[in-house]
């Protein structure tokens, strides 16, 4: 990512979806070199702290697109260090709607480098470093994101 913009990436005009019609999504569980704490981002939909990840679009490769939401969504660089597969989501079809298609994440654990003062999304997220003990209690209701959490080595 030789530039990076501080415009957010909208819209779902180049967005990746997969053979049964889910929405492809690529994030990360960013670490500290030392793998003692996550960063965990504030989600807009909801109260509450998350990962950073977003839709997998047309142009780009997974991993780029990982490295993107980290970017516009916490404002780190970070290294992709690897693959944690990929976790289907288990919202039920009620919760699922046309603005919220069903999702298939892909994360990866990432080692973040930099962290940036100012950000694409800083206007509307906070972010904070948390253990694995305090992430998992505030990723409650987010099975796919503890699952992310649950396959990397931060440590316990």
């Amino acid at each position: 990512m030789a530039s990076r913009s501080m415009e957010s990436r909208t819209g779902r005009a180049m967005q990746r979806y997969g053979d049964s019609g889910e929405r492809l999504v690529a994030g990360v569980v960013p670490l500290n070199a030392a793998k003692t704490h996550v960063l965990l981002i504030q989600s807009t939909r909801r109260s509450g702290w998350v990962l950073p990840k977003g839709g997998w679009e047309s142009d780009e490769s997974c991993t780029e697109a990982a490295q993107r939401e980290a970017w516009e969504e916490a404002g780190i660089v970070c290294n992709i260090d690897y693959d944690l597969g990929q976790i289907t989501e288990t919202r039920t079809p009620k919760q699922v709607s046309k603005d919220a298609p069903k999702a298939l994440y892909q994360f990866y654990e990432a080692t973040v480098t930099t962290e940036h003062a100012e950000w694409p999304e800083k206007h509307k997220r906070n972010r904070r470093w948390a253990t694995y003990a305090d992430a998992e209690k505030s990723m409650t209701g987010r099975p796919e994101l503890l699952e992310a959490l649950k396959r990397s080595t931060l440590q316990r």
